[in-house]
């Protein structure tokens, strides 16, 4: 059989594909260039990561996103045709193994919030150190949370401000100590058996604590674990597991 020419084209795939392998693959999604540009600079000097593809507004990212398969979507949430927490919204619906952080120059909570909602895991404001935004990368492909230090106080602070009213008790105050000393630690990324040698507990006991504990809450994912330890100001801690 005769063997096909390789193309320029080929090879500029290939070294592509070589390029990202082992590698955190990460798409850049915000609408001045000039920004995306020095993200990815920063971010291809890194040995571990590397972006893979980037969109200046949202209906390109779900689209481009779909066809990269990234790791990590790095996504302002000012956008002119699409709000990034529509597009975050809509990318975790097609594809809920990707991770998102949000990278904005928005420091308010209602931002924050709206986001997380949406199904980032990260929030970064753009005045972020790089070595900051470059952790912050890591730690949400990982699986944790990342919230910008400088925001924690406020977005914890906003959540005690809106108690619940008449004395009503928290749902997290039903869990045993156990189950939320799991679920907090879950909300931080660690994993099941990172959680089992910080409490001397087996997998299967953490596995039991988490379903007892997620069970009490009504939540099934990490995500919705994530959104409720925001809202009960759990990671405001130095860790997840006291």
């Amino acid at each position: 059989m005769t063997q096909m020419p390789r193309t320029d084209a080929d090879g500029l795939a290939l070294e592509r594909t070589l390029h990202t392998v082992g590698k955190l693959r990460v798409f850049l999604v915000d609408d001045h260039a000039v920004l995306r540009d020095g993200l990815k600079l920063l971010i291809n000097s890194q040995p571990d990561l590397c972006v893979v593809g980037e969109a200046a507004g949202g209906i390109a990212a779900v689209r481009m996103c779909s066809e990269q398969q990234p790791d990590v979507v790095v996504m302002d949430v000012s956008m002119p045709d699409l709000r990034g927490f529509e597009a975050a919204q809509e990318i975790k619906r097609q594809l809920p193994q990707i991770h998102i952080l949000a990278l904005t120059r928005h420091a308010d909570e209602g931002y924050l919030r709206r986001m997380f909602a949406a199904g980032a895991t990260g929030y970064v404001l753009k005045r972020t150190a790089a070595d900051e935004l470059i952790n912050a990368i890591r730690v949400v492909a990982a699986g944790g949370t990342y919230i910008e230090p400088t925001l924690v106080d406020r977005v914890v602070g906003g959540y005690a401000s809106r108690a619940r009213p008449g004395g009503t008790v928290s749902p997290a105050r039903e869990l045993s100590q156990r189950e939320a000393q799991v679920l907090r630690a879950l909300a931080w990324g660690k994993s099941n058996k990172e959680i089992a040698n910080e409490l001397s507990i087996s997998v299967k006991t953490v596995e039991y604590h988490k379903s007892r504990g997620a069970e009490k809450l009504g939540v099934r994912t990490r995500a919705e674990i994530v959104r409720h330890a925001l809202a009960e100001g759990w990671l405001a801690e130095e860790d997840g597991v006291e």
